[in-house]
Parts: structure tokens; C-alpha cells; sequence
């Protein structure tokens, strides 16, 4: 992928919570459940709380699956790389469609309550504010979402204390009248079971801000902790502010008002806020509510607009559509979704709409929960989510069941819509896409007997997703630089010769057996234990006995010589360094991201040259490092560094953080003890956390930089 088609990395936890938040307190808030009341009655508010419950399953799928692939696209790019680019286009579209319409419906509220305060048209005002949105998400994902984060405090805070005088004054209603709330919930069902659970499909659709995370997880620092955390922190906080204040509503209006009632919320203020002037209640949640539909709306067309952008990407969607602009953001998807939701604003009916999203949304949960099954049983080693769904697989087939059973009480008219979009989405592909698409889904490395249609280049794409995600919190990569063994061989040499001399060295570490060794590195191509970049071979193997990764690096100052020892998958002579990295069997996903990173590394422009350049151990280690995590400082007289010359290192003041893990000492490098004596001349290499390596810079080496310049 070209770095022009890669999407910023701005968003941190707090921004997958607003995301989330802010698209789930609209509607499902503020409109529906009057509506919802209508089928069930009193027990509205059970439903919201089972759907809560029963959209868990689904969610730990999402998060599984978005932290082992954090790309745009959301659900089409999980179904079309787990089940294949047809449920890929019928996926993508369909999710597209189904988040455009709640989005519409969202800033169509906002025209509503608009109209409650001033004389406007409510669907030129909701056309305006698509507008302000489209220019928000133009200039990128960060500010979208920094104003997501105004929206979603705000409306927090408003929705707490409308609990919190809720409950309240219901239980001066019950101190004055005990009959009073009681009455409000006779009859509880007021059309039984089958009632609750038609109406936990129709509130589905509350929840369904928590699929948005998926489709910006490209955009989101760390995934494999935010996605996760941010995705459960969200579903407890709505689900809370969902069963108390419907709770809240069914008590203080009375049903048969209620089932009518197209601002439940607004009303229940009038009984709850009646210590404040008059209206003035009505008036602070008419605001919350605004704020609600305008946090949906803006965050429904930053992640529908994802959409179109991956399914361009993947060649679905016409290229035009994955452009990405100065600011990040794809231009032309979010161009072609406001006009298609400008579209929706003047045609859009709210009750049919609700049902219809809430449809098309239960289907790909199911779609998606089986996405996860394919992926573990595919046995693909680069699948490597930093999160894991619990109770697999048990939980995803209870998500299939759920959706299923909910899909069935939502309706006739609904599972026709679906099949519209499912039949639009074969249509699409077989006469658009099916021509420029050449890959299938990881389902392929699962059934044996569709072995012959396997997609070897998934595998290579999984690779690719490593190395953006970059290593997890704990892997030991730098740990493993510092502390591997370097060759600088000058004369000729052949592989097997380098062979027998890396295979010596882990054989005495780890007590292996020479030959075994050999075999692991040059007998297992189909197990990429080599690969081949221009002028370097990197080989990695597996062994058991191993308890923590090692490395060894031979940098040859003449081509290396000789036959190849193994078969030649597309390894270019000549050849000059070779990597070596091992790990224990029982760390597989640890050495694909420690591999991962490493052929970053080795991918840089230039890498060679510069590392054929240096006789230094410490320096092509710190070659090698590159980061924040360490600083290297030479100890010389005249200058801050002078105190520790003389003093052994257990004697150094240094951050407790940080950690010297070299020394340089007249061309030859070693690692020191806290019995090591410094000395003038000596070159430190510190390893630490990346505040008190920058601390370090500016107290050591700022210094030396200035008194060149004064001197120069």
C-alpha cells in the first residue's frame, strides 16, 4: 500500500469512547422509545438493557477481529478478507447503507428540535448541518473527533443529572403515593415475550455506534488496548444511561401517552425538572438532544464515509473513491456518502428505517461472529489480534442464534430489504468487481478441499497489518538488538560456513542440536523460515528449549560466496548480511511481530550501504534501534557527562526508567555491570521510556551541540 492511501493515526481511548458514545445517545435516547414502548409497553426498558446484554457476543467478535485487523472498511474489510470479496461487496454495502440511514435519521433530529425554539424547515436545517459535518470530516479525523469529545461530555453530564433527578422525584412519588410509580408498569408485558423481544430488535439499532469503532480502526493508536477498552467502557456507560433513564420515562408519563410521545425525554423533563422556571427543563434536554443527534450524525459520516475509502482501496468501489487528502481524510468518499445522506434526509420515514438498519446490522453480526471461527480455524500465524474474544468459540455461536432470533421478530418487511441489498451487493460485484478482484478470504486456508482456490497472498497482507501495528507492549525486539551477536566477517565466506558458525552459537545458548538447527533454517520455506529482500537474507525458526528470542547478524564486507545451501525463493545475489532471529514454539505470534518489525527495519532505503559502512557493534545497533527508547552519549571532559567518568555504574544517578546497555571502550563494545568503571572516552548506549531518554538528550548532548556552535 502506498503511504499516499495510509490514514493518520490520531486517534487515542478517549476518542474510540466519544466515537462510540456520541453515535449510540441519539434516536435510541431521545426518540425511540415512545415508539419502542408501543410494542412491549411498561418493559421498554428491559429491552434496552437485553439488547445491551445481547449485543456483547457481537461486540468481542468486532474487537477480536478490528485489533488483528485495525483497517478502514469496518465489516466489509473483515467479511471480505475472512469469507471472500462477494460477502466483502454485499457486507460493505450493506453496512454502508444501514449507517448512512441512521445517520440521516440522527441529523434529521436535529432538525426537530430545532423547530422546537425557532420557526425553521426541518429538512433544510438537517441538509445545512450534513454540510457542517462533510466540512468537519474534510479537515480530518482528529478535530471530527475532538468535536465528538465536546458533544459527548456534554451530553454525559446532562443525561447524569437527568437520572439523577429522575430517581429522585420518583422516590418522593413513592413516598407520597405508593400506587403512583406502580401503576405506570401494569401490565409489565403488555405484549408478552413475544412483545420484549420484537422490541429488542427494534432498540438494536441503539447500540450499533459500537460497530463504528471498526471502520476508523485504521485511525486509532495502540488498537489492540483502545479498541477493546474503548468499545466495553462505551457499552457500560450506554447501557446504564439507557435502562435508567427509559426506567425513568416509563415512570413519570403515563403509558398510553408514552406509546405517542415523539420526545419521551423532553416530556419526562417537564415532571422531573418542575423545581426549575417553567420550560426551562424542557428546554436543557431539547439541548442534549441536540447535541446527541448532532455527536451521531458527525460521527456516522466519519465512519460511513470509510466505507467507499477501503472498498476503493480494494478495487470494489472505483479507485477514486480511496484518494486521501492533505489533512488524511478521503475526500471523495466523504463527498459521495453527504450526498447520499442528503439523499435519505428527503425521503427518509423513522419507524420503517429503524427496523430496516436494525435488520441488515442483525445479519452482519452473523456474518461477522462467523468471521471469527474462519479466522482461528484458518491456522493463519499472522492473524494475531491483541485482543481475544472469550469463551470461543461458544460466544460467537451464540451471537449467530441471537441475531437470528431477533431477525425473525423484526418482520417481513425488513428481511425483504436485506435480501434487496444482498441481491444489489451479487449484482455489484459480478458485474463491476469480480474482473479486477484477484483474492479470496482466509475461509480458503480453512476447508482443505477448497485448498486449490487458497489465497496465498492474504497471508502476505496479514504481514503488512503487522508491520503497521508495529510491536505489542512487551515484546523484548529492542531487548533483542542490544543483546544479539554480531559478526563482521572481511574475507570470503559462503552460507554454509555462516551456517555452521550462528547454528554453533545457539547450540551452545540453548543446548539444541546442530543439525536441527540447520534443517529449521533452510528446510522450511513454507514456513518463511528465510526470506529474501535485496542483498539480505533474514532466517527465523522456532525451537523448543528457547525461553527468550536471540539474534545474530552476519554483515560480510565481500559478497558471500558459494551455492545455495536451500532452494532460491526469489533471494537476489549477492547476498551480504544475514539475520537470524529464534524464538520458542510456544511464542509463534511473538516472533511475527518481532519478524515483522525486524524486516521494517531491513526494508530501509539504504540499509545495506550504512550498515556495510560500520565497524562499530554499538553503531549498528543503534542502527538498528532507531527509536525514542535510546540515546547514546559519549563521556568527555569539559562537558555534564564528565562526573561519571571514574565512578562504577552502580554509583550513576540515572531515571529509574532507563538503563545503560552498552559501552563502547577503544573500538570494542560490551555489556556493563553495576561493577563497571567508566571511563573518559567511553560511548553509552541508555535504554529506557521515551520521557526520560528525551530528559537524558537534553541534559548530555543539547550541551555538546551548543558549545560546537559557540565555537564554530
Amino acid at each position: 500500500m502506498a503511504v499516499k492511501d495510509k490514514l493518520k493515526k490520531d486517534l487515542g481511548l478517549f476518542d474510540v469512547f466519544a466515537i462510540s458514545t456520541g453515535a449510540m445517545f441519539s434516536s435510541g435516547f431521545f426518540l425511540l422509545p415512545g415508539i419502542a414502548s408501543h410494542y412491549t409497553g411498561p418493559s421498554v426498558f428491559l429491552a434496552y438493557l437485553l439488547a445491551g446484554v445481547l449485543i456483547l457476543p457481537s461486540m468481542f467478535s468486532i474487537a477480536e477481529i478490528s485489533t488483528a485487523l485495525p483497517k478502514s472498511g469496518g465489516a466489509y474489510f473483515f467479511l471480505d478478507r475472512s469469507l471472500g470479496p462477494v460477502m466483502g461487496a454485499i457486507g460493505g454495502l450493506g453496512t454502508y447503507f444501514a449507517l448512512m440511514l441512521k445517520t440521516a435519521f440522527a441529523i434529521i433530529g436535529i432538525g426537530a428540535y430545532a423547530a422546537i425554539f425557532w420557526e425553521v424547515p426541518v429538512k433544510m436545517v438537517a441538509i445545512v448541518v450534513t454540510l457542517l459535518f462533510m466540512i468537519l470530516n474534510l479537515v480530518g479525523a482528529k478535530k471530527t473527533s475532538a468535536f465528538q469529545k465536546v458533544f459527548v461530555v456534554f451530553l454525559i453530564v446532562i443525561l447524569v443529572i437527568f437520572i439523577f433527578n429522575g430517581m429522585l422525584s420518583i422516590l418522593r412519588m413513592e413516598f407520597v403515593n405508593k400506587d403512583s410509580v406502580g401503576n405506570q408498569f401494569t401490565p409489565f408485558f403488555s405484549n408478552g415475550i413475544e412483545g420484549l423481544f420484537a422490541t429488542v430488535g427494534f432498540v438494536f439499532v441503539s447500540y450499533l455506534g459500537l460497530t463504528k469503532i471498526a471502520s476508523v480502526a485504521e485511525e486509532i493508536k495502540k488498537p489492540e488496548r483502545n479498541i477493546p477498552l474503548g468499545m466495553i467502557l462505551s457499552l457500560v456507560v450506554t447501557s446504564l444511561i439507557y435502562g435508567l433513564g427509559v426506567f425513568i420515562m416509563v415512570a413519570v408519563i403515563q403509558p398510553s401517552e408514552l406509546a405517542n410521545d415523539m420526545a419521551p425525554a423532553a416530556t419526562a423533563a417537564k415532571h422531573i425538572f418542575k423545581w426549575l422556571p417553567e420550560n426551562v427543563g424542557v428546554m436543557v434536554m431539547s439541548i442534549a438532544a441536540l447535541a446527541a443527534f448532532a455527536s451521531t450524525g458527525n460521527a456516522g459520516l466519519l465512519s460511513s464515509s470509510r466505507y467507499p475509502f477501503a472498498m476503493g482501496r480494494d478495487k470494489l468501489f472505483p479507485a477514486v473513491f480511496s484518494k486521501i487528502g492533505s489533512n488524511g481524510s478521503p475526500i471523495v468518499a466523504i463527498l459521495l456518502t453527504t450526498a447520499v445522506i442528503i439523499l435519505f434526509i428527503l425521503v427518509l420515514s423513522e419507524e420503517g428505517i429503524v427496523k430496516l438498519a436494525s435488520t441488515f446490522q442483525l445479519l452482519i453480526f452473523i456474518f461477522v461472529n462467523f468471521s471469527v471461527i474462519v479466522f482461528r480455524k484458518s491456522k493463519i500465524e499472522s492473524y494475531d489480534p491483541g485482543y481475544l474474544s472469550p469463551y470461543y468459540p461458544y460466544m460467537q455461536i451464540v451471537g449467530i442464534i441471537i441475531s437470528c432470533v431477533l431477525i425473525i421478530y423484526l418482520g417481513w418487511m425488513p428481511f425483504l430489504f436485506t435480501s434487496g441489498i444482498i441481491i444489489m451487493g451479487l449484482l455489484w460485484y459480478y458485474f463491476y468487481s469480480r474482473g479486477k478482484v484477484k483474492r479470496e478470504g482466509a475461509i480458503y486456508h480453512w476447508f482443505a478441499l477448497l485448498g486449490e482456490n487458497r489465497y496465498d497472498e492474504l497471508e502476505n497482507e496479514l504481514m503488512e497489518i503487522l508491520k503497521e501495528k508495529g510491536l505489542r507492549e512487551g515484546d523484548p525486539f529492542d531487548e533483542t538488538i542490544i543483546k544479539s551477536k554480531i559478526s563482521i566477517i572481511k574475507k570470503k565466506t559462503d552460507f554454509e560456513a555462516i551456517l555452521n558458525k550462528v547454528s554453533d552459537v545457539f547450540c551452545a545458548n540453548f543446548n539444541l542440536c546442530k543439525e536441527n538447527a540447520i534443517e529449521k533454517f533452510i528446510n522450511s520455506a513454507s514456513d518463511d523460515s528465510y526470506i529474501a529482500i535485496p542483498n539480505v537474507v533474514v532466517f527465523n525458526a522456532k525451537f523448543k528449549g528457547v525461553i527468550y528470542p536471540s539474534m545474530q547478524i552476519v554483515i560480510c564486507k565481500t559478497p558471500i560466496d558459494g551455492k545455495l545451501p536451500f532452494k532460491d525463493y526469489g533471494i537476489k545475489m549477492p547476498v551480504q548480511i544475514c539475520v537470524f532471529l529464534v524464538n520458542s514454539v510456544e511464542k509463534p505470534k511473538q516472533q511475527l511481530r518481532m519478524l515483522s518489525r525486524l524486516l521494517d527495519i531491513l526494508e530501509r532505503e539504504d540499509i545495506v550501504k550504512a550498515l556495510l559502512n560500520m565497524d562499530s557493534h554499538r553503531e549498528i545497533k543503534e542502527y538498528l534501534l532507531q527509536n525514542e527508547r535510546f540515546v547514546s552519549i559519549k563521556l568527555l571532559k569539559g562537558t555534564p557527562q564528565e562526573e561519571m567518568v571514574g565512578r562504577q555504574l552502580k554509583e550513576i544517578k540515572l531515571p529509574k526508567d532507563v538503563l545503560i546497555v552498552l559501552v563502547e571502550r577503544d573500538n570494542k563494545t560490551f555489556a556493563p555491570n553495576g561493577s563497571t568503571i567508566l571511563m573518559n572516552n567511553d560511548i553509552l548506549t541508555i535504554l529506557g521510556e521515551a520521557k526520560s531518554i528525551s530528559k537524558l538528550y537534553k541534559d548530555y548532548l543539547t550541551y555538546e551541540i551548543k558549545k560546537i556552535d559557540t565555537s564554530s
